[in-house]
């Protein structure tokens, strides 16, 4: 991803961009078509010289014009014919942020192919479900892991989508209005550069295009923020039932040889700050004066890398906890039984309104073992009003944990399908 985002490989597109340009004047006899055809085989560019140039002018594209004008001699006068500098600048950086998103969308889908395994692996891997933290129904893990994985399917779809957005360029010249060029030699130019044509374009590609694309990228990181956030809270002590791996030789703390902590989750929260902090700054940049101001430059050349090179390690980064985590089917069980079978609560709720107790009346019954000390199937079997109205066995099949687990496997199913 650091690739994408070097200057050289950001002029060797400029580059190309305005050769293009040069080729479709070319056939158009606007320029001598050997004059296009020496700039394509002779133009190059030494980012090294562009500094030099731009120390003197101070003007990005002023500076790289003159520097690739230099390389070809004579013929250089045709370059950037009838272009103002956001023609060449946003073209490229909708390349830059193509090129990126198809490198996260290998990212992703290798994510997925992670998570797919692992939770086949526990489709059937009884755990506790928690809701504000505390103990709630039973689930599974596969389950959870399903859940992650159809986030997953639907970033894909959210990427694809900000893929297509932000793929539009503009060869419209100042103001966006042909004053030199046409719509022709535009189309002609980004086609054969796979992109599209802003149908509307200032001096600039507007910004909401862009937005959406970096707003984007920050719902996914908050998708692996969210899953590195469940196994960093599944690590605890009190849990215990997910662990990162620990190689060979790790050591967890400086002073205290014991610990094993969930550092590889921690970063991935981390960084999901910052790509949902510079998604802000996207969004700030969509309202730029009139036809355009380079207010939103600044900004793109810190948020652009920033974010794609993080969440291109985050993505990597979760993969390898995923493929690598220690999960704990023995926790899990021994965590089920700690709260005494009361996340079974409903199930005895429930079958006392079958019996035609009122919801309310039932409720307290149920709530009045399950507050008190001891274990809370015990109390249940031994609460006058409870067992007055449900039998041992009634009772019993209220603890069936997989009556408790309901349709999980439908659910699990539905988004993990054999062979798929």
């Amino acid at each position: 991803m650091g690739s994408t985002w070097s200057d050289q490989h950001r002029y060797d597109l400029m580059l190309e961009v305005e050769i293009r340009v040069c080729e479709a004047l070319a056939r158009r006899s606007v320029i001598p078509v050997d004059a296009a055809g020496r700039i394509r085989a002779k133009a190059s560019v030494d980012g090294s010289r562009v500094a030099e140039i731009e120390a003197e002018v101070h003007h990005d594209v002023i500076a790289f014009v003159s520097a690739v004008a230099e390389s070809v001699g004579e013929d250089g006068r045709y370059l950037h014919y009838g272009m103002t500098s956001s023609d060449v600048l946003d073209t490229t950086f909708a390349l830059q942020l193509v090129e990126a998103a198809d490198q996260l969308l290998e990212g992703v889908s290798t994510l997925m192919e992670a998570v797919r395994s692992r939770a086949r692996e526990h489709r059937d891997t009884p755990t506790a479900g928690r809701s504000h933290g505390i103990h709630a129904q039973p689930t599974t893990f596969g389950l959870k892991l399903a859940g992650w994985y159809a986030e997953l399917q639907r970033d894909r779809v959210r990427l694809l989508t900000a893929r297509e957005t932000i793929a539009s360029g503009k060869l419209s010249g100042a103001v966006g209005t042909y004053g030199v060029n046409g719509p022709d030699i535009e189309a002609e130019v980004l086609d054969g550069l796979g992109l599209a044509v802003e149908p509307v374009a200032t001096q600039v590609v507007p910004r909401d295009r862009h937005a959406e694309f970096f707003c984007t990228l920050a719902v996914l990181a908050g998708g692996l923020e969210r899953f590195a956030t469940e196994i960093r809270h599944l690590q605890r002590t009190e849990v215990g039932e997910v662990l990162e791996s620990f190689s060979k030789g790790q050591k967890g703390s400086s002073a205290m040889p014991h610990k094993r902590n969930p550092i590889l989750t921690e970063n991935i929260s981390g960084l999901a700050r910052l790509v949902r902090a510079n998604s802000l700054a996207a969004l700030e940049n969509i309202a730029l004066w009139h036809e355009r101001d380079i207010s939103h430059s600044s900004v793109e050349r810190v948020i652009a890398p920033d974010s794609t090179i993080a969440l291109d390690f985050m993505l990597a980064r979760m993969t390898s906890v995923v493929t690598g985590m220690e999960v704990r089917p023995e926790a899990m069980a021994a965590n089920l039984e700690r709260t005494g079978g009361r996340m079974f609560s409903e199930k005895i709720l429930l079958a006392l309104v079958e019996k035609g107790i009122s919801r309310d009346e039932a409720y307290r019954w149920v709530q009045r073992c399950a507050l008190a000390e001891g274990d809370f199937r015990t109390n249940a079997e031994k609460d006058a009003d409870i067992s007055r109205v449900l039998d041992a066995s009634r009772l019993e099949k209220a603890f069936d944990i997989k009556a408790a687990l309901g349709h999980a496997h439908e659910v699990f199913d539905r988004v993990i399908k054999e062979g798929v």
